[in-house]
């Protein structure tokens, strides 16, 4: 198994210009931040791991991202060991893993976290776990290891019962297929869209909703790319009307994606899921909100900005 370390592209604002006209229809994070929970439990070994590579409990260290050639992006603790997503957990701040399922998968423990600037520092978080200390979270998913990985690197409990998958940057099931359209829970923006890819979804406040024109120029397209297309059946998926979306044509002749009339893009200075670097980019670039429910061509901006 081959791994690199995915780095993150240097932010930068764009150059404007006003481009081009359509209509809308009616249907169609930075180096070693602390994370903030508390209660340090005691060190032990993970049950099962081989003693010559322990796995401390005390705290999961510098969290980073490597790329696995089958899997993609996988979250890592600061020793280089796979951290884990469990299907079963659909109930915010539990974990529906205890008793002989916590001895085959040890909580990572929340105090002490740092990260990587691959990921995003907002999305880290904590809930008291079954052993009633508190265990790290990302993006809302409760985080584990598992006893049978004896070495950095190795991903042993991939697809274990169906139900278990390394962690992607962002919380979702590494080697698992996207969605079209996803939503991401951040703590500070709130519910936002990703596309297919994991990456965070945008508009620029300085496009014109109805009748819909792009102020992104070629310029601005260096750093900004267009969104590719969904459907109304992956609209609804994510809880919004389908004629929220609606398809129009770039000048270069392209189609790209709007809601609620807003064009959609992601941003290149993003290079991995769950990054939101492009927020608030000359205070008119912002992560598109999840939970629009008004539909009235563009006069109710879906802009995310932190409270």
């Amino acid at each position: 198994m081959t791994k690199k370390t995915w780095n993150v592209l240097a932010l930068g604002t764009s150059a404007l210009a006003l481009l081009t006209v359509s209509a809308c229809g009616t249907s169609s994070g930075s180096d070693n931040q602390a994370a903030k929970p508390n209660a340090s439990p005691a060190i032990s070994v993970i049950p099962g791991a081989a003693d010559a590579s322990p796995v401390a409990k005390a705290t999961a260290g510098r969290l980073t991202v490597t790329t696995d050639d089958k899997l993609g992006p996988v979250l890592n603790d600061g020793k280089g060991m796979t951290l884990y997503v469990f299907d079963k957990d659909t109930t915010p701040g539990t974990s529906a893993c205890s008793g002989d399922c916590a001895k085959l998968w040890p909580q990572v423990p929340a105090d002490g976290t740092t990260v990587s600037t691959d990921l995003n520092q907002d999305l880290l978080g904590s809930i008291t776990g079954s052993d009633g200390s508190k265990q790290l979270t990302l993006g809302g998913k409760p985080l584990y290891y598992y006893a049978k990985d004896t070495k950095p690197g190795d991903t042993n409990g991939q697809n274990v019962g169906g139900v278990w998958h390394a962690s992607a940057p962002d919380g979702w099931k590494a080697g698992v297929k996207r969605p079209a359209l996803r939503v991401l829970d951040d703590p500070k923006l709130g519910p936002i869209l990703q596309d297919k890819n994991g990456m965070t979804m945008y508009l620029f406040t300085k496009d014109t909703p109805w009748p819909m024109k792009t102020a992104c120029d070629a310029t601005c397209l260096q750093k900004w790319t267009p969104s590719g297309l969904v459907n109304a059946s992956d609209v609804e998926a994510i809880g919004l009307p389908a004629k929220t979306l609606f398809t129009f044509t770039t000048p270069n002749g392209t189609k790209q994606e709007s809601f609620n009339c807003w064009p959609a893009y992601t941003f290149k200075g993003d290079t991995q899921p769950g990054q939101t670097n492009g927020q608030n980019v000359g205070k008119v670039w912002f992560a598109i909100k999840a939970n629009v429910t008004a539909v009235d061509r563009g006069k109710t901006i879906p802009a995310a900005k932190e409270a």
